[in-house]
Parts: structure tokens; sequence; C-alpha cells
């Protein structure tokens, strides 16, 4: 009996030793100013979990949120994607519709959807609206606004190339937009890419943001970068890393 109550009381203290050290690690490692290269290798390295981890980049801007002229928003098409199935919702009616279903839209309609939405039924990622269909849309800016959902002129999803919208969603297509505190989240793919392909999205994602730099946003507009995954560490990036853009 006192061998079993030993070799349990034993097996806790490895056990806790093992967290501490683990622990350790990662608290040394998120000290560390990492090339994107390394970053991604660590978080890959460190993965512990069952499922397929989501990585994301945080980016800290030199702007002013809270000024319209220093507004950072826009999109990009990812060139691997972002291992996420998404569940587009088409608001077209018609030769539109037509289209969208032939393209794959998951949902197409018109007043059924708005009147659907309405009840409650939030079952999609994106919604892409033809400009004639957006009074009717428009309705739905409090339930769909609020929860990111709702078509935008801005971000490509009021169009009549309903069959490009679509197109691109699927692809890969990531909207993004400043937060409050200034800054830019962005999910660039899963744990499970390879590393090559990680690093064309996470440096596409970068580019697409600099591009993106308002005129009245002065001095240094990058300011920090971080890599992280579900449930691995957050990692700070060397900007040189990632681009040789000064900005």
């Amino acid at each position: 009996m006192m061998g079993k109550k030993y070799e349990a009381v034993m097996a806790d203290l490895e056990k806790t030793e093992k967290e501490r050290i683990d622990k350790a690690g990662m608290d040394a490692a998120k000290a560390k100013e990492y090339s994107l290269q390394e970053a991604i290798k660590v978080l890959q390295e460190k993965h512990f979990v069952k499922f397929d981890e989501t990585v994301d980049i945080s980016v800290n801007l030199g702007v002013d949120p809270r000024k319209s002229d220093q507004m950072v928003r826009g999109f990009v098409v990812l060139p691997h994607g972002t291992g996420k199935v998404v569940r587009v919702l088409v608001f077209a009616k018609g030769e539109k519709e037509k289209e969208a279903r032939d393209a794959g839209a998951d949902f197409i309609g018109a007043e059924d959807m708005v009147e659907k939405i309405q009840k409650g039924w939030l079952d999609f990622d994106k919604a892409i609206a033809t400009p004639d269909l957006m009074g009717m849309v428009g309705k739905l800016g409090k339930i769909l606004g609020p929860r990111g959902l709702m078509p935008n002129p801005k971000t490509g999803t009021v169009t009549f190339d309903v069959v490009r919208a679509l197109n691109e969603i699927k692809a890969g297509k990531v909207d993004y937009k400043v937060e409050k505190a200034g800054i830019v989240h962005m999910r660039i793919g899963k744990i499970s890419f390879p590393l090559e392909k990680l690093i064309d999205n996470a440096k596409t994602a970068i580019d697409s943001i600099i591009k993106a730099k308002p005129s009245a946003s002065k001095g240094r507009y990058l300011k920090k970068l971080t890599l992280s995954s579900t449930m691995g560490p957050g990692l700070r990036i060397d900007i040189s890393s990632v681009t040789t853009t000064r900005v």
C-alpha cells in the first residue's frame, strides 16, 4: 500500500516539476524577439493539443483610431487561405442569384433571408449583397454590424460581381480593422500548415496593412508584431524579418 502511495506522490511531483519547467520555457520564449520563421517553428514545436490550432498575427500600429483620418481598414486574400471552411450568404435576385448558386454560395436569397435573420438565424460567416438590395439588407445593420457580418463596399462585399467576391472569400479573403487600442488582429492559417505557407500568408497580411497606412499617420507605423496560436504563447516578431519597407 505504502509503495503505491509513494509512487503516486512521486508521479505528482514529477508532473509538477515538468509543468514548472514548461512554464519557464514559455516565459523565456515570450520574452525573446524572433524572426518570423523562428516564431512559427516555436509555435509548431510547442503545439501539444489535439485540435488544429489557429495562428494569428497582431499588429500594434502608430495610429489613433479615434480620428477618422487614421482609421485602418481593408481586406487581403491570403495565398494559402486560412484553413477555415467559410459559409457565405449572398443577398441576390434573378441572374445574380443564379451566378451565386453556380459559384458555390452556401446560402442565397433576398427578403426570405432578411426575415430569417430577423428571427435569429446567423449560421454563416460572411455575407455578400448586390447594391440594389442594400436598402433591404440595411435593415439588418443592428444585427449584422456588431458581428462583423454586414456587407460593406469597402471590403468588396457590396458588388454586382458576386462570383469574384465569393471566390475571394472562399480562397482565403480576410477582412481587418484597427481596434480602439490601435491593434489589428488577423488569422493567417493553421498550426498544421507547412512553414513556408504560414510565412507567405503572414508577409502578405503585413504588406496589406502597410499599404493601408493612412496619410495622416506620422512617425513609426508598425510598432510591434506578435504571433500566437490558439493555445500557445504570444511571440514578439522582429519587424525586419517580415518586411524591408521602412514604416
